[in-house]
């Protein structure tokens, strides 16, 4: 069994839930969000872009379901929900197995590049309605540093799976 993507090691387009998957997804998914927030929180600011705030967006959700939406309780959500657990999921056991049945066996960084795209459109598309805050953050500046910090996530995500789950 393996748990990387889209590639000619790849034995089966579905992988095993294991302990060893579990780990492999909190290693990737840590590397990935740490990818996301150094992004977002010191080099597009440093740049002069948008500073990205998805602790804010979680609080904000968290608000609108009726939740404790305090910055601990954003904070928790966007690193060990989202970051470490609902993305790589997604990743492993919904968007990889649909690319493998519809593409097949492909190069690793196209579908890993879709998939941060996706994320994007879900959370800044859909999240953010459900949220209360406007559709796409009415596309200002934080929609675009969102949208480079989601792709970046996807293939910082799958890289990082490559990396560590060699056969």
């Amino acid at each position: 069994m393996t748990t990387t993507d889209t590639d000619s090691r790849t034995t089966s387009s579905l992988t095993a839930f294991n302990a060893r998957t579990l780990g492999l997804m909190f290693i990737a998914g840590f590397c990935a969000t740490v990818a996301f927030d150094l992004l977002g929180q010191i080099i597009s600011p440093g740049l002069g872009f948008s500073r990205l705030s998805p602790h804010g967006l979680a609080k904000s959700l968290l608000g609108t379901l009726g939740l404790p939406n305090s910055d601990f309780a954003g904070y928790f959500v966007h690193f060990y929900l989202v970051g470490l657990i609902g993305y790589p999921v997604g990743w492993l056991f919904v968007f990889r197995p649909i690319w493998h049945h519809i593409v097949g066996q492909t190069n690793w960084f196209l579908p890993s590049a879709i998939y941060g795209f996706g994320l994007w459109v879900f959370a800044i598309g859909g999240i953010t309605a459900i949220a209360g805050l406007p559709f796409f953050l009415n596309f200002t500046g934080i929609t675009w540093v969102a949208l480079v910090g989601h792709v970046l996530y996807g293939v910082v995500l799958v890289a990082t799976l490559r990396v560590i789950d060699r056969p």
